[in-house]
């Protein structure tokens, strides 16, 4: 979590002075006064799902749509600003792979790690169900394979694979992660499994 709060204060060039008494604080006002000052670029930057289906309270289901949209928006940029947006300061991840860390920490080193095989990874949802506290979305991921992942460096191979999210939402924002990827089929089209 520091790293993000050193990236975030040389990034905007804020001085730790600034910080308020408590880093759940600093990530409210952060949050808030980006979304304030972006919120048309914000808006136009989140992905919109090809197929949706709705049943619920109105103001709860926009709620779980928009921070579904800005967890996609977060796949599909890398930006953390989006992260931090969709996600709880309580996330948790009842799917964690081995050796990634809980939390907010956890998609934050996935999508570096990834970014750093698939420069030009991209995210659509191509499908978004909302109910209730619950949205299921399925991701469609995009790219090349140009950099490196573990000891294979990439010769620009097509990727070209999904994942299905189920969320639970709280208080407008991600507050459970249950996911799958077709890790399977990513692996073959980087060459990495046959």
């Amino acid at each position: 979590m520091s790293k993000l709060f050193d990236l975030t204060f040389k990034k905007w060039n804020l001085m730790p002075s600034v910080c308020l008494a408590s880093p759940f604080s600093f990530r409210i006002l952060l949050v808030s006064l980006l979304l304030l000052c972006g919120s048309a670029r914000a808006a136009e930057n989140l992905p919109v799902p090809l197929h949706i289906a709705v049943a619920g309270d109105k103001q709860q289901t926009d709620a779980s749509i928009l921070a579904a949209r800005r967890y996609a928006a977060f796949w599909n940029t890398g930006d953390p600003v989006y992260a931090i947006a969709a996600l709880s300061p309580n996330f948790y991840d009842p799917t964690l792979p081995a050796g990634r860390p809980q939390g907010l920490a956890g998609p934050l080193q996935a999508s570096q790690t990834f970014r750093a095989a698939v420069p030009d990874l991209s995210a659509e949802i191509t499908d978004m169900v909302v109910a209730g506290d619950r949205v299921a979305v399925h991701l469609r991921l995009k790219g090349h394979f140009t950099g490196r992942f573990g000891d294979m460096v990439g010769k620009g191979q097509v990727i070209d694979f999904q994942a299905f999210d189920l969320y639970r939402i709280y208080g407008g924002q991600i507050a459970e992660n249950w996911h799958l990827e077709d890790n399977l089929g990513l692996m073959q089209q980087m060459g990495i499994s046959k």
